[in-house]
């Protein structure tokens, strides 16, 4: 389970900063980060 958030995480991440770079779409990118940083969150509490 710990894989696969991290896996969105990444994901999520490399859509966020793709969309500050080349799209500036700015609402959407910022719900994507919040979403990566939530699921690296919660897999490093579910680690410990």
């Amino acid at each position: 389970m710990r894989s696969i958030l991290y896996i969105i995480a990444v994901i999520l991440v490399i859509g966020w900063l793709l969309g500050v770079f080349v799209y500036s779409v700015k609402g959407i990118i910022h719900v994507l980060l919040v979403l990566a940083i939530i699921s690296l969150l919660l897999g490093l509490i579910r680690r410990v």
